[in-house]
């Protein structure tokens, strides 16, 4: 998710959001990153849709692993997949190139939310070591949100997850549960304000033929551009991009300069889980075990017959 200046809400993030954006500015980044909650009290609109796709334009994939079923008031793990080539590299807003950062969403069922740390093992925090998950907001403790992260260690993160318990809460109950996920890589082309961000190819200003392409000693380009008025018209271009014309190219006004630089995008994907009873679970092996002796003693009871009738024919 791109570095954007934008205003935090610290009253709605509450005191994890707080902490997650204080380790990230100490770290170098320049802004809080989950721009959706800004804008949206819900990030998954009525379609379907996942917000962080209105800046993230290009599509990627995405999977998740989590239990076919979960009891309940227990930890289990969603394993969040981000997958991409790692010898990737994007345009930062620096205008600088460097390696891909990526986040995530997921969207609970209600009553289900992140896993208390202190409830937490050991194996779980060190596999979380430097990842900061947090509510999307104080209302919604079912839908979790982290990042920006590096992409070079975390291509997978473990979202710990606390299931509820139906005997304690009278709004869960024992059924098969949607949960919800969007993932990203890279920055984004738009801002959340509607502008487009430096991370789209360089459109030409003006129509007519390239007169010139100079290199300037920092390694950026300068474009110089004949219209059809004969007026040069002059575009720098930073060295992060690679150029899509020649000296003597015909462009079209909005024609693209350069290659399209985005080399992320976002993903979103869903599964299902059971919270399920043990009760259940203990009925289903009785039953299986009633079911098998039954079988065991009806084969043995057809033995016992063959042998007395096979006796009873010799005799």
């Amino acid at each position: 998710m791109k570095n954007f200046p934008w205003k935090i809400n610290l009253k709605d993030l509450g005191f994890n959001a707080l902490f997650a954006s204080l380790i990230l500015f100490q770290s170098g980044v320049s802004a809080f990153p989950i721009y959706a909650q800004q804008a949206y009290a819900n990030p998954r609109e009525a379609n379907g849709r996942i917000a962080c796709a209105n800046c993230h334009l290009a599509q990627k994939p995405v999977e998740i692993e989590t239990p076919q079923a979960v009891l309940p008031n227990t930890i289990f793990e969603a394993i969040i997949k981000v997958p991409y080539d790692l010898n990737t590299k994007q345009i930062l807003g620096s205008g600088t190139k460097g390696g891909l950062n990526v986040g995530a969403v997921v969207i609970l069922p209600e009553n289900f939310k992140l896993a208390p740390v202190n409830q937490l093992s050991k194996e779980l925090k060190e596999k979380n070591k430097g990842v900061y998950i947090s509510p999307y907001n104080s209302k919604t403790e079912n839908i979790l949100v982290v990042g920006p992260i590096s992409g070079d260690k975390h291509q997978e993160i473990i979202f710990p997850v606390l299931s509820p318990d139906p005997e304690t809460n009278k709004n869960v109950n024992y059924l098969k549960y949607p949960i919800y996920v969007g993932a990203n890589r890279g920055r984004g082309q738009i801002n959340p304000t509607g502008e487009k961000t430096n991370n789209n190819p360089i459109l030409s200003s003006t129509a007519g033929q390239i007169e010139s392409i100079l290199v300037e000693e920092n390694g950026d380009y300068n474009v110089n551009i004949t219209n059809a008025e004969g007026v040069i018209v002059k575009q720098t271009i930073s060295k992060a991009y690679d150029l899509n014309v020649t000296k003597g190219t015909k462009v079209t006004i909005d024609q693209a300069l350069t290659k399209d630089p985005n080399v992320g995008g976002f993903g979103q994907t869903e599964t299902e889980i059971v919270l399920q009873s043990s009760a259940r679970i203990y009925g289903y092996m009785a039953l299986t075990l009633a079911i098998i002796l039954t079988q065991i003693f009806l084969v043995i009871k057809k033995k016992q017959f063959e042998k007395v009738q096979a006796s009873e024919m010799n005799f």
